[in-house]
Order: structure tokens, then sequence, then C-alpha cells
């Protein structure tokens, strides 16, 4: 088994962005790997604090043979200044293909996360990248 992580931003937080960025990042995710649904163990997504109009598993209902596989659905960890607007993907799957060919997929603002894992899409880099605000004085 192994985990296949990706990570997109959101331009706004409406249903319809969520949804379509999180399809967008699946779809990648899917078609870099050769991932059938039925090698799909589960599905884990987060999304920051400051996404809250839609769950991104919804997006999952787009693709066909996907109606099986479990999803779960958290929120990050609000760390201050962190990136915000975040959407993130675990896919834990079933395969022998090794660590090193696993292609992780990281779009849009997310490419800063992991620039190793950075892929371009149309219209990236018209997006500025969202900071989570800092929370008073906690350390």
């Amino acid at each position: 088994m192994r985990g296949v992580r990706g990570a997109t931003t959101v331009a706004a937080n409406t249903s319809g962005d969520i949804v379509e960025r999180t399809a967008e990042l699946l779809s990648r995710m899917i078609a870099e790997n050769g991932i059938r649904p039925e090698d799909v163990t589960n599905a884990l997504f987060t999304v920051t604090d400051d996404l809250d109009a839609e769950f991104p598993a919804i997006a999952v209902r787009t693709l066909e043979g996907w109606g099986d596989v479990p999803l779960l659905c958290a929120r990050e960890i609000p760390v201050p200044r962190s990136l915000g607007r975040c959407v993130r993907i675990l896919l834990l799957w079933n395969t022998d293909r090794a660590p090193a060919r696993v292609r992780h997929v990281f779009l849009r603002g997310a490419r800063e996360l992991r620039p190793g894992w950075a892929m371009r899409v149309a219209g990236d880099d018209e997006e500025q990248a969202v900071r989570l605000p800092p929370r008073g004085n906690r350390p």
C-alpha cells in the first residue's frame, strides 16, 4: 500500500470552486499514477479553516467508479500564517509501485508547499497565495 499526496488552492470559498479544484487535483493524481478506484483503500480530504462552503469529497462523486471508496473530510491545523484556501488529499492506494515512482501532485498556490512535487495547470500563475491570519498573541 502507498500513500499518494496532493494539494491545491481554491480561488474563493464557494461550493463550485472547492468542488472544481478538488476534482482537478484528484483527476491529476489519478492520471499521473494510473490509479483505479478499486485499488483505493480510502481517501482523506482536508481543508484550511477559511474553506467551509462545501465538502471537498463531493468532487469524487463526479468520477465514475468511485462510489464505493470510503471518504473522510477534516480540517487542517490552523497554523498562523500558513497557506490558506488549501485543499489536501491523501489517497491510500494498493499498488506494487515503488515509492520513488509514486507521483504526488501539488497544484496552484500549493506548489510552494512541496516544490519538488509541483505541477503546473492552466491559469495557476494568476492566483496569489493567501495566508491564514495570526491568532492574537498566542505563541
